[in-house]
């Protein structure tokens, strides 16, 4: 066995059988934005063979105090977070395969997302992606570590298809309190303690060690030194996603045409299925100061919004949360 992973196999819940066991499993994480750069950056050190990272949002500045993979040069470079993060994480270690996705988590794709993975980590922000990603779980019999972290505030739970109950009968539609990251902030800590719960729930997962699983939804306050655990209570009778296998939110489009984002200041319209970056670029200089990557085309407005056009047709109005004036700016600019 390698001498990469000597120190972990010296710990004897793991030990070689279990390190073996690692180095054939593949993991999805969603979003690779906070928790998901901290909880793939341990999985790759492990040793876990495949990592999926799928993201739709590119490196900004903002994300560089918590966002562990992400350098200045990223966030100058506009590189999307999923490909940023695939190009740091094979310089940590070559031997795992990194496949980073530039994409939305749609009802459309999420199944062909998870197709062959072992388990699924939450690393997205907000409730109506983590519903769908519970959804699609607990039809393919597919373990879901759920993270969240908010200010000085984290929870984390392991929900296992047929043995738990779900988020869903946990965290109920439109129980969350409202507050982002980009509202009331976020310390770093907060975010490698959740990621690093999550992360050990999914290597006793991946080794077998189901008996030390934790059965419980575990919050904290860091700051107010403050902890709490509920015991993971019997499904929800009625609960549409683990009891009458519903699955509404992989019945029910999330992404629509026009979505804000949670926290984020931008409105996202989906209207195409393409966009040539080199044609936009040209249509747009002459009214926007436009910066393109291979990646995606920034332009930004004189009225001080600014439109983020990405290939798969996606554009991001950020400056505005307003979806009436992210239509009109759209309709005017691009075309309906």
């Amino acid at each position: 066995m390698q001498n990469r992973y000597s120190r972990q196999i010296l710990f004897q819940p793991i030990g070689e059988k279990g390190q073996e066991q690692l180095q054939q499993k593949s993991v999805l994480v969603a979003g690779a934005g906070a928790l998901g750069t901290v909880a793939s950056n341990h999985l790759v050190r492990a040793g876990v063979d495949h990592i999926r990272i799928v993201d739709r949002d590119f490196v900004e500045y903002s994300n560089l105090q918590r966002q562990m993979l992400y350098t200045e040069q990223d966030a100058k470079n506009m590189l999307p977070k999923a490909v940023a993060a695939e190009n740091r994480l094979k310089e940590i270690n070559p031997e795992v395969s990194i496949e980073g996705l530039v994409t939305d988590i749609t009802s459309e794709n999420i199944e062909k997302l998870m197709d062959g993975v072992d388990v699924v980590i939450d690393g997205t922000d907000n409730f109506s992606t983590r519903y769908l990603l519970n959804d699609a779980c607990f039809k393919l019999g597919i373990p879901f570590a759920y993270g969240g972290a908010v200010s000085s505030r984290g929870m984390s739970a392991f929900f296992v298809p047929g043995e738990t109950p779900c988020l869903r009968c946990m965290v109920p539609d439109g129980a969350g309190n409202g507050q982002t990251c980009d509202t009331v902030g976020v310390i770093a800590p907060v975010v490698d303690m959740v990621a690093s719960l999550q992360v050990t729930e999914v290597m006793k997962y991946l080794t077998n060690n189901d008996h030390a699983l934790r059965k419980d939804l575990y919050t904290f306050d860091m700051w107010q030194n403050q902890q709490f655990s509920m015991k993971l209570k019997e499904p929800v009778p009625d609960c549409t996603t683990c009891q009458t296998k519903a699955f509404p939110y992989l019945h029910t489009s999330v992404e629509e045409e026009y979505s804000v984002l949670c926290g984020r200041d931008s409105v996202q319209i989906h209207k195409t299925d393409h966009f040539d970056l080199h044609v936009w670029g040209q249509r747009l200089q002459t009214i926007a100061e436009v910066k393109k990557t291979p990646f995606l085309l920034k332009a930004i407005l004189d009225s001080g919004e600014t439109l983020v056009l990405f290939p798969d047709g996606r554009v991001l109005v950020q400056g505005i949360d307003d979806i009436t004036r992210a239509k009109t700016l759209y309709d005017r600019l691009i075309g309906s």
